[in-house]
């Protein structure tokens, strides 16, 4: 089951040293790493102060105009990525090449340019392949490339949107029972598969265990942890589980990668691309801005959310 989260307030216990400190000697002394009480009590402040600073931009975020918004929920994302870091790195920052952004987008934006059309390019160094690494063991590859629209089709919340606008659904729910979990029949067909095929796919894909029972297509499974490369996704507005219907490239993406190259891009547009991002907010032209303007609503709830979930199954 999903972990209970309270907004802001499920962080309540990491606004103390103390708790921090603990949290930290129990991380580190679990990875067997080198002096977990020193490093502990030499990170604790640090970890606080991350995500002390994070709530602020999120907050801030929650307050300011659209035109804002992209760069402090990015910033604030950022601060809340470190804290996971250091949750399991006690050497972090070893290096300042560590410390850009990992990834890069065109400069200048070409005539009718539209965001759904528009790529990131993925970095040797920086701060996005490093958490792929550290945080989901996921080597990912300097030259590649992420587009907008694959993305946001990523995005469980997003999935109404997607049916209102462009008329099909992105993500298809997972029926919870007490002791298993069900994914719809219907499924088969989005995935072209029998069933032996699809339970043996989503098997071999996802890093969690997954049983799936002797009839149709019920399954056990571990507890969801955002640490697991997995394609069951959880949508925070529903309240459940949910199954992309394309297979791609970035099938297994963690959310958090998610979050963090829409935000990077949004951020870069907001602070660079002034001319386009005010004609945007102001006469609203295509579907560009409908999907922004809910992702920026969307990850204000949700980027707290997947941190917080991946600091309690640290």
């Amino acid at each position: 089951m999903p972990i209970q989260f309270t907004g802001w307030k499920s962080y309540a216990s990491f606004f103390s040293a103390d708790y921090c400190q603990r949290y930290l000697y129990n991380n580190y002394k679990k990875l067997n790493l080198d002096n977990p009480e020193q490093k502990s009590y030499e990170n604790c402040y640090a970890f606080l102060y991350y995500l002390e600073h994070g709530q602020i931009y999120y907050e801030q975020a929650e307050q300011s105009p659209l035109i804002l918004k992209p760069i402090l929920l990015f910033y604030g994302f950022v601060h809340l990525i470190k804290a996971c870091i250091l949750s399991i790195d006690p050497n972090y920052p070893e290096t300042t090449s560590v410390l850009a952004h990992g990834v890069s987008t065109r400069k200048r934006k070409k005539q009718n340019y539209q965001f759904f059309q528009d790529e990131v390019k993925f970095q040797k160094n920086g701060l996005f392949p490093f958490i792929s690494e550290r945080l989901f063991q996921m080597k990912q590859l300097e030259g590649d490339k992420a587009a907008m629209d694959v993305l946001l089709q990523l995005v469980p919340e997003l999935d109404d949107l997607f049916f209102l606008v462009e008329g099909k659904n992105t993500f298809i729910q997972i029926n919870t029972h007490q002791d298993h979990m069900a994914v719809p029949e219907s499924i088969l067909d989005h995935y072209h598969m029998t069933e032996a095929r699809f339970k043996e796919f989503i098997a071999s894909k996802s890093k969690q265990q997954i049983e799936f029972l002797n009839n149709g297509l019920a399954f056990q499974l571990a507890p969801q942890s955002q640490k697991s490369c997995s394609p069951i996704k959880y949508n925070l507005e529903t309240n459940s589980y949910v199954l992309p219907l394309k297979k791609d490239e970035f099938f297994l993406f963690p959310e958090l990668l998610i979050h963090y190259l829409l935000l990077y891009n949004l951020s870069m547009i907001a602070r660079y691309e002034t001319e386009w991002w005010s004609e945007l907010i102001k006469m609203m032209p295509n579907k560009d801005f409908p999907f922004i303007k809910s992702f920026l609503d969307i990850t204000l709830k949700k980027g707290p959310y997947l941190v917080y979930e991946f600091l309690m199954n640290n």
